[in-house]
């Protein structure tokens, strides 16, 4: 399985300022296409933070890391600087994200969104990427977003504003995305148990788990008070669509079983 990591930089999501969708966005998306997200990570908008995090997830092997933040044209974005420091190559200015740029400007200024399309040297400033980085094509901002290549791994930074991450992943990061994590099928059910009890339910879901280890299967309380019940998910991920249904149905199966044995109602119609 391929194993993934993400890295969102930002101070405004250590302050509070700001809730971090984005890495939950790339969560759902590539458990979606077979992928395992090992690890997120948030780091301030400082160089050496987000190049160690790199690093790291380098060094244990991850197949796929995510940036997220850091893009844009001020000087707090420092993204590329610190990928370029962690895979030990120098930034470059780079004609296809030059070309990527300067086509955007110049749409923005057309209508008027900005008031020239001049290629100052903050918005010449994202064009520059790591040294034989892939410039990918983000259809809603200014700032392309990176694809580096390494010899068992990828580095794909993408930029912090929602539409324009969420753009170049579902356009022009899929060549990528589908030859590296081929033709996935995620399936996630979900059951409410009506039990008041989470100790009680508890060694049945440890019990289900230890006889489907394939299959994630959490427990989350529904409500809270006398009458309190719990959602159960039960989901997984893999290339082939019959096995992955095949699975989940025999969890729940199993768990409807195990809880009907100790006259616990399940609903699995949610």
């Amino acid at each position: 399985m391929i194993e993934v990591e993400v890295v969102a930089a930002g101070n405004e999501l250590l302050i509070g300022d700001v809730v971090d969708t984005n890495s939950n966005w790339l969560c759902k998306r590539i458990t979606g296409i077979g992928g395992a997200v090992k690890r997120v990570a948030l780091v301030r908008d400082e160089a050496p933070a987000i190049a160690d995090e790199v690093r790291g997830a380098l060094e244990r092997g991850a197949h796929v890391i995510f940036t997220v933040g850091g893009l844009g044209p001020t000087d707090d974005d420092l993204t590329l600087q610190a990928v370029a420091l962690a895979t030990q190559r120098g930034l470059e200015l780079n004609a296809d994200a030059q070309g990527m740029v300067k086509r955007k400007y110049e749409e923005l200024a057309r209508s008027g969104a900005v008031q020239s399309a001049e290629m100052t040297p903050s918005r010449l400033k994202m064009a520059h990427l790591p040294q034989g980085a892939q410039a990918l094509v983000n259809s809603v901002g200014g700032a392309p977003g990176v694809l580096v290549r390494m010899n068992h791994s990828a580095i794909v930074s993408l930029p912090g504003v929602p539409a324009e991450l969420q753009g170049i992943f579902e356009g022009s990061l899929q060549p990528f995305l589908n030859a590296t994590f081929g033709a996935g099928y995620f399936l996630e059910r979900v059951a409410v148990v009506d039990c008041n009890d989470e100790s009680t339910l508890a060694p049945i879901l440890s019990d289900v788990v230890a006889r489907h280890p394939e299959v994630y299967i959490k427990s989350r309380a529904r409500k809270f008070g006398a009458d309190i019940t719990f959602r159960v998910t039960v989901s997984q991920s893999g290339h082939s669509r019959e096995d992955v249904e095949s699975a989940v149905s025999a969890a729940l199966l199993d768990l409807e079983q195990a809880l009907g044995g100790q006259g616990i109602a399940i609903d699995t119609s949610i």
